[in-house]
């Protein structure tokens, strides 16, 4: 066919013609290759698995739920108070400081500066099972003491502050953080490490410049040479507390017993040292506890009323007064051999603090 011989009238409809033919193998194509597409991929998916039900985990809980119910995980409200206990445990300067709406403590201590990791790690003095324990005879007080109690006497010298009220909110807070800690615990049984590490100390007394040499090798990064610590950002806290000065622990606090700090820094220090892994010998940690203890810091008032049955005083209480004749410097920084004998030939009793 002579494509120049038609008339235009039928060029144009042939032209109209082979462009809808040609759209035509377009679409075909396309749908095709569509098809082979949705074919190929619903051939690779992996057939459905029928996944058994999960059961529900009930937990074997061998006390009285009774003990619980301030303490309720169901209840939001109860939750929140939790929650807030925590955080008067973990950050106590910003809320019961002395810069704080509600100042009951002294100094910007927070309760973790020596209950670390929240009250959670061993060795550290926790407070996993500690609620159930109480009422508890406490030699300082020379009575059986309320847990209640036992937070106001921390309040009281590590926080060189005063007592809350016991039925005030943030003493339930506290109290209802410490049972929620130990809810899958055995009511009234004690963990591994809910005290400080066991020391043997030297039956020599403290050797503070040997002291000295540890600190400024293992503490002083953190705590700075004179002892002050470091202070956390857009807080009244610290990062790192002081260990003496105005701003710490008062001399009626444990913590300011040579033996007991040494427990402690055994067991903990430098930060993040732990109990089975412990940097510093015995004897380190002796005679670093004796050089921070060495330096002033605030003094308890009334502190001589302290262990009204004085034989049960700890031999390391560096304030007297004492049933016995050893010196002031003597039960400060020992030797402790001695004391611990006469104790025993004494009155029987064994003191390792």
């Amino acid at each position: 066919m002579d494509l120049k011989q038609l008339p235009e009238d039928r060029k144009f409809q042939l032209a109209n013609l082979i462009g809808q033919m040609g759209k035509a193998m377009q679409t075909f194509f396309f749908g095709l290759i569509v098809l082979v597409a949705i074919w190929t991929i619903s051939k690779n998916v992996p057939k459905p698995t029928n996944y058994p039900a999960m059961a529900e985990v009930v937990p074997n809980v061998p006390w009285d739920y009774k003990a619980f119910e301030n303490v309720d995980f169901l209840n939001p409200a109860t939750n929140e108070q939790v929650a807030w206990g925590r955080e008067l445990i973990t950050e106590t300067a910003d809320y019961l400081g002395p810069n704080s709406e509600t100042p009951f403590a002294g100094n910007n201590l927070n309760c973790t500066s020596c209950h670390l990791d929240g009250g959670g790690k061993p060795f550290a003095a926790p407070f996993v099972t500690v609620p159930s324990q109480f009422p508890q005879f406490r030699g300082r007080e020379n009575k059986e003491g309320t847990i209640e109690e036992r937070i106001n006497g921390c309040m009281q010298r590590s926080m060189n502050g005063k007592p809350l009220p016991l039925e005030s909110d943030e003493m339930s807070a506290m109290v209802a953080y410490m049972e929620w800690l130990s809810y899958d615990k055995p009511r009234g049984e004690k963990v591994k490490g809910n005290k400080f590490l066991s020391i043997t100390y030297p039956d020599r007394a403290v050797d503070l410049k040997h002291g000295k040499d540890i600190y400024v090798q293992h503490c002083q990064l953190c705590h700075h040479e004179d002892g002050q610590g470091e202070r956390k950002p857009g807080s009244n806290g610290y990062t790192y507390p002081p260990l003496w000065g105005p701003d710490s622990y008062n001399h009626g606090a444990g913590m300011h017993r040579v033996l007991t700090a040494a427990q402690f820094i055994k067991g903990n220090m430098p930060l993040g040292t732990t109990a089975d892994e412990p940097l510093l010998t015995d004897e380190e940690a002796f005679d670093v506890a004796g050089y921070i203890n060495s330096f002033d810091r605030p003094i308890k008032a009334n502190a001589e009323a302290d262990f009204p049955d004085r034989t049960l005083k700890p031999m390391s209480t560096p304030y007297g007064p004492w049933s016995d004749e050893f010196s002031p410097e003597q039960h400060k920084y020992g030797p402790y051999a001695e004391i611990a004998d006469f104790y025993e030939v004494q009155y029987g009793l064994k003191k390792n603090k």
